[in-house]
């Protein structure tokens, strides 16, 4: 694992997956806005992610 050193000004990216039913695009909506809030930039490619979340359905 490669960590790098970031400014300060540097949002931390990150992709998301949501897998499953429609009940969970909810919960999806939910944390892409939290994780906005809290100055994470969304990429649509996870290979350039810091991190990548992925939402399964649990019904």
């Amino acid at each position: 694992m490669v960590i790098e050193e970031r400014s300060v000004n540097q949002k931390l990216t990150y992709a998301f997956v949501s897998l499953g039913c429609p009940k969970n695009l909810v919960d999806s909506e939910r944390m892409l806005g939290l994780l906005q809030l809290d100055g994470y930039q969304l990429v649509p490619d996870p290979d350039g992610a810091d991190f990548v979340v992925v939402n399964t359905c649990g019904f």
